[in-house]
């Protein structure tokens, strides 16, 4: 696997939404709160689906 700047920014979108979760909990307390849940799966998901989508396209071109 090649490393492009699709992902690395795949993985600074990942890291972001965890650490958005994780600060914003530790500063707030509020582990349970579902308006940090949806902010965090926004990034993680994107993030995920963005690296899987630069994965396949890196292996594609390959070919």
């Amino acid at each position: 696997m090649k490393i492009n700047a699709r992902i690395i920014f795949c993985l600074l979108v990942i890291l972001a939404g965890v650490a958005y979760y994780i600060l914003w909990n530790l500063k707030y307390n509020a582990w349970s709160d579902i308006g940090i849940y949806s902010v965090s799966v926004f990034f993680i998901g994107f993030g995920f689906l963005g690296l899987l989508y630069s994965i396949i396209k890196t292996e594609r071109e390959k070919t």
